[in-house]
Formats: structure tokens, sequence, C-alpha cells
């Protein structure tokens, strides 16, 4: 079994290595990155934008793979993002369920 955060370490690296041997360093900034993220957003969200429901028995065949695409875009542009930003991921997510924890607790939910 393999560490989450150090998956999201490799997928770091490899984002970095991917945009430097393209030279393209110098549009990744946190705000051009940001909007990317939105339109990939934008495509995952264009997969169930007319389903009854939006359930994955909806989606047509071919569909799935399609969405593990711009899932994985989406992921990417984060990886992205926190990395310019000095953000650990995996520490903000643990945080951030903490405290929906806290917003919301089990009793009162």
């Amino acid at each position: 079994m393999t560490d989450r955060l150090t998956d999201l370490h490799d997928l770091r690296d490899r984002t970095r290595a991917f945009a430097a041997e393209r030279d393209w360093e110098q549009y990744h900034t946190p705000k051009n990155l940001a909007m990317a993220l939105s339109v990939e957003v934008a495509e995952l969200a264009e997969h169930f934008q007319w389903l009854p429901t939006g359930r994955a028995g909806e989606l047509a065949q071919g569909q799935h793979e399609a969405i593990r695409h711009e899932l994985a875009d989406v992921l990417l542009y984060l990886v992205q993002i926190a990395d310019k930003l000095d953000v650990d991921l995996h520490a903000a997510a643990l945080e951030k369920i903490q405290l929906n924890a806290i917003k919301y607790p089990v009793r009162e939910v």
C-alpha cells in the first residue's frame, strides 16, 4: 500500500517536471492555475449537466473514461496551485475534515 502523501508529492514532482520541460512555469501563477482549474471543473460538470439526477447509472457509455480524465485534470491543477502556494494538500484536507466535524456535529445533522 502506498502512502497518500507520497502520492501527492509524486504528482507534484511530475507536474513540475512536465511544466519545466515545456518552459511553462512562467505561465503557472496561482491565478492562471486557478482559472485553468475552474475550466476543468466546468468540463467535469458538463458531463452531468442535463442528467435527471446525475447518478453514475445515467452516464452514457464511454463517459466514465472522459470523466476520469477530467477528474485527473482537476487534481493536477489543485496539486500545482498547492505547490505554488506551499500548501500541504493532505494536511489541509485533514484539517478541513476536522473543521467540518465541528461545524456539522453528528448529533445535530
